[in-house]
């Protein structure tokens, strides 16, 4: 494997959700999917110590170290709190021939 290969980013369709706040949404571009996972996590009342984490986790930047994490995990999760009330947040390789 040359060192190209090695830092060539994985293209897949994605599918993110939040527990308890959307349904499994599937998108063919992590980009669109992370724009629509910030979007998302909106609908929480979030302290602004997590609004900075999520958007250096899931902002624009990240789009090749979640492409990463995806191809060798094959999931990435993190937790919101609310309170003492946790929301699971999933994104996973959507089946190709389920995404728009």
């Amino acid at each position: 494997m040359t060192g190209a290969e090695r830092t060539a980013p994985h293209r897949f369709p994605v599918t993110v959700e939040v527990r308890g706040v959307t349904e499994p949404a599937q998108f063919s571009k992590l980009s669109d999917a992370l724009t629509a996972l910030l979007g998302s996590l909106r609908a929480l009342p979030l302290d602004a110590d997590q609004w900075k984490y999520f958007d250096d986790l899931f902002g624009p930047p990240a789009v090749p170290s979640i492409e990463h994490r995806l191809a060798t995990y094959g999931q990435v999760q993190a937790l919101a709190f609310v309170g003492i009330t946790p929301y699971v947040i999933k994104l996973y390789p959507a089946d190709p021939g389920v995404c728009p």
